[in-house]
């Protein structure tokens, strides 16, 4: 693989409207597949947004009306903003392509720069993205004075935690000790080509997460590096560690195309 270029869009007040980089995307998206240019990852903040995947239902939407970017990646709803590390990896892959393992390298990365700085985080079966493990079950606290066994989530399937007070938020998750999730991953392929990429929550307003049913998940919530940490952590002090790791992930890939099983007579 040719060597991986960063580039450096904006953080902080220069952090870069959601159109702006979707529309950076493409422009070198195109020069990618075209071989112009080697495989790139544009890297910054956004100020505050919702966006929402292809998979995002109604009822995942905030419920005030706040204004969400339909985009053309996979997932569900999400928001980024201040606070939160955005990487969109624009890599040509060989074909057909891996969509699984090109995630599977992203989260790797990340589980990687989490480690980095004294957290433990994982992969969850099922669910994409880096996520920090909650207790068991029996061992979390109580919800609303009731026993875990009368947790309303757990047997109602219209069950909104929008609705229903701070000791469902998302953004508690952790107070709560179940799973949250601390980096999401949402990405498209088009003509061999990645585009869209991950989140890392290093130190945003998490309560941002409360007005939406953060990638379609009511079971679990969100998570930061400093919240779980307890200290101050900046994006300037992960940038660089993100860069190292993905350029360790990505350029040493050994990039394969997906397999495609055929019938036997």
């Amino acid at each position: 693989m040719s060597e991986l270029r960063f580039v450096r869009m904006g953080f902080g007040p220069e952090a870069v409207e959601y159109q702006q980089a979707w529309d950076e995307q493409r422009r070198v998206h195109a020069a990618r597949f075209a071989d112009e240019i080697s495989d790139t990852v544009l890297l910054l903040e956004h100020p505050p947004v919702y966006t929402a995947g292809r998979r995002t239902a109604d009822n995942e939407r905030p419920l005030d009306g706040t204004p969400v970017i339909d985009v053309d990646r996979g997932g569900k709803i999400t928001w980024h903003g201040p606070g939160q590390l955005v990487g969109y990896p624009i890599q040509k892959l060989p074909r057909p392509v891996d969509v699984v393992a090109h995630v599977r390298r992203l989260e790797d990365a990340l589980i990687r720069t989490c480690a980095e700085f004294g957290l433990e985080t994982t992969r969850v079966e099922g669910r994409s993205g880096v996520w920090v493990l909650g207790d068991p079950v029996e061992q979390r606290p109580a919800l609303g004075g009731l026993a875990l066994d009368f947790d309303p989530r757990l047997t109602d399937e219209e069950f909104d935690p929008r609705l229903n007070g701070p000791e469902y938020a998302p953004s508690n998750a952790g107070q709560r000790r179940e799973d949250r999730k601390i980096a999401a991953i949402g990405i498209r392929v088009a003509k061999g080509v990645t585009m869209h990429g991950f989140a890392l929550n290093v130190n945003p307003d998490n309560k941002w997460f409360d007005r939406i049913i953060p990638c379609g998940i009511r079971d679990a919530g969100v998570a930061s590096l400093a919240a779980e940490l307890g200290r101050d952590v900046t994006i300037d002090e992960v940038l660089p560690v993100v860069e190292r790791h993905l350029r360790d992930v990505l350029e040493n890939a050994d990039l394969k195309p997906r397999l495609i099983e055929t019938a036997t007579a």
